[in-house]
């Protein structure tokens, strides 16, 4: 059974950068899609970024695209998640979550994923 742990949220001000990380271990890491997901409360959880199982291919919602970079080192057994230019709304828990079946594409929908770590909170003040 795979364990997710993240790391790296903190406070930061509005336009600079955090590098949020999520170490797995007990598991085939290599051979899983993986995701980033925030959530702020009383909202739904919401989708991130996605990184497929060999690196080669992320997927990026709307409100991040062109400010978040997802990566992995699977020789590492981790993921990344670079976040710049950071906006008040960018404030959340974010959590790291691993696909049910392995080698799945980058826009499968939430319940896709079965597997999450605690999170760590992320705070961009204005």
């Amino acid at each position: 059974q795979v364990q997710l742990v993240e790391s790296g949220g903190g406070l930061v001000q509005a336009g600079g950068s955090l590098r949020l990380s999520c170490a797995a271990s007990g598991g085939t890491f290599s051979r899983y899609t993986m995701a980033w997901f925030r959530q702020t409360p009383g909202k739904e959880r919401e989708f991130v970024a996605a990184i497929n199982w060999s690196g080669r291919e992320a997927y990026y919602a709307t409100a991040v695209e062109g400010r978040f970079t997802i990566s992995r080192d699977n020789a590492k057994n981790a993921m990344y998640l670079q976040m710049n230019s950071l906006k008040p709304e960018d404030t959340a828990v974010y959590y790291c979550a691993k696909q049910i079946n392995p080698f799945g594409g980058t826009r499968l929908g939430p319940n896709q994923y079965n597997t999450r770590g605690q999170g760590t909170q992320v705070t961009v003040s204005s």
